[in-house]
């Protein structure tokens, strides 16, 4: 879903970017608006890595995170796993629709649940991705494809009780101008997703100046009891089972307000950025993504709102990244795609149904973005 094939030349041309002095390069885009760059941390997949030595690096400790474990199926077959099921991914060829489709699930005794609905689609269906579902530990699973839908394939997914993987992260908390947020290692991103069985990267990085950002809904269950397991199953399947390289957005918000960073822009420690301020290109709008800046809200908020804590850590969000791009968060502009010159006119924080049919980010959510506009308004 990147806007440039990640074989392209000029795709890998801008996939290593020389990185200057962070403070120095956020400046020269915004006068004034210091970043506080933070530590990104290094992954090993060991579970008798020296944990010792790690932990003696300035800046750093040592976390253990759950190793995701997966096993791919396809058809309407049942399917069994060897771990507890946490999530259900689910893709499908042929129509962006959900109609028809449903999911019953089956615990460890043999037990069928009921047949529920696929859902809406919510926000990766319209944008070429696939559902994610939650399986509550569920033994197994079974599945009728969308009406009109073909190649049905799907992954079982457990992010929470694998065998452990050992990860330096930073041993204090990470900001972005006083914004707190979840690094990459801080929320356990197995940074070995992003490449090939050859060790190429997937989805080598590219660079874009800054031109809308868009917010989104994951239309996944509300009341998460581990959001964090939730991102690292977003980013399985976004990364791995959709072929991305990568999770799709730049920043995901949890129901307690916590910010994790998401698309990954290097290891100078500004999140979504080059040092030049520029932004790495994502898989969050299909066709729109280049210079196009995604967040997405965990959850599902067609029928109801986001928790007031999820709100404000979305508006300190947005009111740090409208500073430091100097832009207008009530205007109307003209995307203009960098790769290919297609223009598009949203308003300058838009959502994710102004850019192609989707519910996302859910109706609530959609009719709350003009508040949104004007608090962020209110603190220029």
């Amino acid at each position: 879903m990147n806007d440039l094939p990640p074989t392209s030349p000029a795709h890998r041309a801008n996939s290593r970017v020389t990185r200057r002095s962070v403070i120095g390069a956020v400046g020269a885009v915004a006068a004034g608006a210091v970043i506080t760059p933070t530590v990104m941390a290094s992954t090993d997949d060991s579970e008798t890595a020296n944990t010792a030595a790690d932990d003696t690096k300035a800046g750093t400790t040592t976390e253990t995170f759950p190793k995701t474990r997966s096993e791919a199926a396809t058809g309407e077959a049942p399917v069994e796993a060897a771990f507890p099921i946490g999530y259900v991914g689910v893709r499908w060829g042929g129509t962006d629709e959900t109609t028809g489709g449903g999911i019953r699930l089956r615990d460890a005794d043999g037990g069928q649940g009921e047949w529920r609905a696929l859902g809406d689609g919510g926000c990766s269906v319209a944008n070429g991705g696939g559902l994610l579902i939650a399986a509550d530990r569920a033994a197994g699973y079974e599945l009728k494809a969308p009406d009109g839908a073909t190649g049905l394939r799907s992954l079982a997914l457990d992010t929470r009780h694998g065998p452990g993987r050992k990860v330096t992260v930073p041993s204090d908390p990470t900001r972005v101008r006083g914004v707190e947020y979840l690094s990459r290692a801080a929320w356990g991103a197995d940074e070995s997703l992003r490449f090939k069985a050859d060790g190429t990267e997937n989805s080598p990085t590219a660079f874009y100046p800054f031109q809308t950002l868009t917010v989104h809904h994951t239309a996944m269950a509300n009341d998460d009891p581990d959001p964090a397991a939730t991102v690292r199953a977003i980013y399985q399947l976004h990364a791995v089972t959709n072929d991305w390289g990568d999770i799709g957005y730049h920043f995901l918000i949890d129901e307690a307000g916590r910010i994790y960073e998401g698309r990954y822009s290097g290891d100078d420690g500004l999140p979504a950025h080059d040092a030049d301020g520029k932004l790495v290109t994502a898989f969050h709008v299909g066709g729109f993504n280049s210079g196009n800046l995604g967040i997405a809200l965990l959850g599902t908020f067609t029928e109801q709102g986001a928790k007031e804590a999820a709100r404000e850590s979305l508006t300190r969000l947005v009111k740090v990244l409208v500073r430091q791009h100097g832009v207008d968060p009530q205007a109307r502009v003209t995307y203009t795609n960098p790769v290919n010159g297609t223009q598009k006119d949203v308003a300058e924080i838009s959502g994710h149904r102004d850019w192609m049919a989707t519910e996302c980010p859910g109706e609530v959510m959609y009719q709350e973005l003009d508040r949104l506009r004007t608090a962020v308004a209110g603190g220029r």
